[in-house]
């Protein structure tokens, strides 16, 4: 059983930027982030795969957020930039235990999730 833990959420005004991280407690494959706004259903943010090549982003970051892992420390990062007001949600990391190649996008993909880290961009 992998344990996750989020962290670097918070409070920010729009067109800021926040690091989150996402630490494992083992070795993992696929990593992403999802997110969750009040009354809304999870969706799809970030993924990336266990090597760090394959990458895949929400047509609503693209070209304002990144992902990236470091294995040594099994943690991965979603580097959030130029954050607008709709990109308010608690955000969750999620990671699979197999799938080498593999950066998915559908949250049934993944096995483990984070209790979430609250974003909030302020107007």
């Amino acid at each position: 059983q992998v344990q996750l833990v989020e962290s670097g959420g918070g409070l920010v005004q729009a067109g800021g930027s926040l690091r989150l991280s996402c630490a494992a407690s083992g070795r993992t494959y696929a990593m992403g982030w999802f997110r969750q706004a009040p009354g809304k259903e999870r969706e799809f943010v970030a993924a990336i795969n266990r090597s760090g090549v394959r990458t895949n982003f929400a047509d609503s970051v693209k070209g304002r957020f990144t992902i990236s892992r470091d294995n040594a420390k099994n943690t991965v990062y979603l580097h959030a930039n130029s954050l607008k007001s709709e990109d308010t949600a608690v955000y969750y990391c999620a990671a699979r235990s197999s799938g080498y190649f593999d950066a998915p996008q559908a949250h049934q993909s993944y096995e483990y999730w984070g209790q979430g880290t609250q974003v909030t961009v302020s107007s």
